[in-house]
């Protein structure tokens, strides 16, 4: 096998990973941007940031890449909060708001109905 061949190879599943992981940023964005609506928060920034990436197993036994995306909230405005959305593949696994934010309330994790 040629050296062309096996880097052309390399450039695809760079291109993939980069491709897949776009789409699931983007929906992570959208998740954050529920959340904090049902919540009765804000989603500052419009935007999440990728903390972690590893292989994990889904329900089935696949490996699929699992994504921390890290983003930030307020609940008066004139504060930030932190965030994590978890994702396993294209699938949402949970969403860890600051317990903090609401005194009284535990919303340290919230499971997202699929």
């Amino acid at each position: 096998m040629s050296w062309e061949i096996l880097l052309l190879g390399v450039f695809g599943a760079v291109g993939w990973y980069w491709y897949a992981g776009m789409q699931v940023r983007e929906q992570a964005v959208a998740v954050g941007r529920r959340v904090c609506r049902d919540a009765g928060l804000q989603f500052l920034d419009e935007s999440v940031a990728l903390r972690k990436t590893r292989f994990a197993r889904n329900s089935h036994g696949q490996l699929q890449f699992q994504r921390d995306f890290r983003f930030e909230f307020s609940d008066t405005g004139d504060n930030r909060r932190p965030g994590v959305i978890r994702m396993l593949g294209e699938r949402v696994e949970w969403v860890n708001l600051d317990g903090e934010w609401q005194p009284g309330r535990v919303a340290s994790v919230t499971r997202i109905p699929d």
